[in-house]
């Protein structure tokens, strides 16, 4: 064979060496086509199978369309796509959730956490700005007609202290009711001296002229008018010269002191704030200084274009730093209400409803729809859905929740949640009853079915000193009690609000 190789030209070796090749490729096609010519049905299901990593297969589906079930693998008649295996034993029996293989939930990262009561404290910073005090206004007017002999110098925005001088004016009807009064006291007829004086009363003339008159004996009928009060003149309607009616306005005294903090709060927190709140702002003209005051008042309609509710807080001005059309930073401080707490990361937000994913205790997760509230720190509050002691996933909710959607589970309703599902410790602890807290404080209102008291801390609840109000069993609970008694009581926490089991006088009072 050697030889006769080499006998061989080099372009008849080249042509020799391409048809070996091409009769070695026809050999191993038709191999491999006989062996694709081998038994189906079982071993090609069972082939599926293996490629899905399933012992055996419960069905078949399209993920894109998870409640149809197909009996054997292929292609999905509704997707251009192959079907995908769906393992027996996956779900969880008679729990309505899935199980996972540890493995997997371990490289998933699953982390839980535990529903639990507690009390959420979102500090709300909002803008505002100063104003005002409407509440404050003076106007000053004159009680008859006369002619202006004298201005002060005086121009609007102006700060004045109650008693600054503002106009001088001339009254000739007051002369005239002088000099007869004088006359009639000359005769020593009290009757007619004292008609003389009401006289001079019903002119408008105030006290002070009067007794001014009947001690000097000579009449004045030039009277100057100064500030009922102190603030900013806003209005000013007087120049030397002019002539002035009865009642006219001639000038307006705004108050600075308390002084108005509109703050601008948004919508979806207008339900978090109410009259007496107690809030705290900054401003840049007093870098490190806070300014404490309380909400008045919430304004009874919202801003159109921002989308804003107004709330008015008084602080207190007295050297009248604090100026009309500052800026200010506001801290709102909340309600503290006690309520089921669990970590935000845990929420599931899909557009239509809110989701969390429940770790069974028969082992296996399940989604339940939840209804939440306000959010801080780390932590959201559950208005609804949820028990205290039930256990939500933290991390690698996403990836469960899929495989929950992919198996038709359903989501447990918000309905569903039994405070029964909570742990050990809270139902001993119903059992034993509600926890009472102690703490001694003053009465400051009284209704029918509630008290408002003035406490100090109640170390238990981890409440600082402040004023709230209480719910009492019967109006009979505070016979005997007034306004300003101080007390010692205990209370129990109920659900989003407190009520008193025993009240009495404090020692000593």
């Amino acid at each position: 064979m050697k030889a006769a190789w080499q006998r061989l030209t080099s372009r008849q070796q080249s042509y020799t060496l391409a048809a070996g090749i091409a009769l070695v490729s026809l050999g191993a096609g038709y191999g491999l086509a006989t062996l694709g010519d081998g038994p189906t049905g079982n071993s090609a299901d069972s082939s599926a199978a293996n490629e899905a990593g399933c012992k055996e297969v419960a069905y078949w589906y399209d993920p894109m369309k998870p409640d149809q079930h197909f009996d054997k693998p292929g292609k999905s008649p509704f997707m251009d796509m192959q079907l995908v295996a769906k393992c027996a034993g996956g779900e969880a029996a008679g729990a309505g959730g899935v199980n996972i293989d540890p493995t997997l939930v371990q490289n998933f990262g699953v982390r839980t956490a535990q529903a639990e009561i507690g009390v959420l404290e979102p500090e709300t910073n909002v803008t505002g700005t100063l104003a005002y005090n409407a509440r404050e206004v003076a106007i000053v007017q004159p009680r008859a007609s006369g002619f202006v002999q004298r201005t002060y110098g005086l121009a609007p925005d102006d700060i004045v202290r109650q008693g600054t001088p503002l106009v001088d004016l001339l009254i000739p009807e007051w002369g005239g009711a002088q000099r007869e009064y004088l006359a009639v006291a000359a005769t020593g007829d009290v009757a007619l001296t004292r008609a003389a004086r009401e006289r001079m009363r019903l002119l408008g003339m105030p006290d002070g002229v009067i007794s001014s008159v009947a001690r000097n004996g000579s009449p004045r009928s030039t009277i100057t008018i100064t500030a009922p009060s102190s603030g900013a003149v806003t209005i000013l309607n007087v120049r030397p010269g002019m002539s002035v009616s009865t009642g006219q306005t001639l000038a307006e005294i705004t108050g600075l002191n308390p002084i108005w903090l509109e703050a601008a709060v948004p919508e979806i927190l207008a339900g978090d704030v109410r009259v007496g709140q107690p809030l705290s702002a900054t401003l840049t003209a007093f870098p490190g200084e806070k300014f404490a005051g309380r909400i008045t008042a919430i304004l009874p309609s919202a801003q159109a274009q921002s989308r804003t509710l107004t709330v008015r807080a008084e602080l207190r001005n007295p050297d009248l730093r604090l100026r009309p059309g500052m800026f200010a930073q506001v801290s709102l401080a909340p309600t503290r209400r006690e309520t089921v707490l669990i970590p935000s990361e845990a929420v599931i937000r899909t557009g239509e409803r809110t989701l969390v994913m429940l770790a069974q205790q028969g082992g296996g997760y399940r989604p339940a729809e939840v209804r939440i509230g306000r959010e801080a720190n780390g932590r959201t509050e559950v208005l609804a859905g949820l028990a205290p002691g039930e256990k939500v996933i933290t991390s690698g909710q996403f990836l469960l929740d899929s495989e929950a959607s992919l198996a038709g589970l359903d989501v447990r309703g918000i309905d569903e949640a039994s405070a029964g599902a909570s742990g050990g410790d809270t139902k001993q602890a119903q059992r034993q009853g509600p926890k009472e807290y102690s703490a001694n404080g003053t009465i400051e209102k009284i209704a029918a079915r509630s008290v408002t008291l003035r406490h100090g801390p109640v170390a238990g609840l981890g409440w600082p000193a402040m004023t709230m109000t209480f719910a009492t069993k019967s109006p009979a609970q505070l016979r005997g009690f007034k306004r300003g008694d101080k007390v010692s009581f205990r209370f129990v926490q109920e659900d989003k609000s407190a009520r008193i089991s025993a009240i009495k006088q404090a020692s000593g009072q």
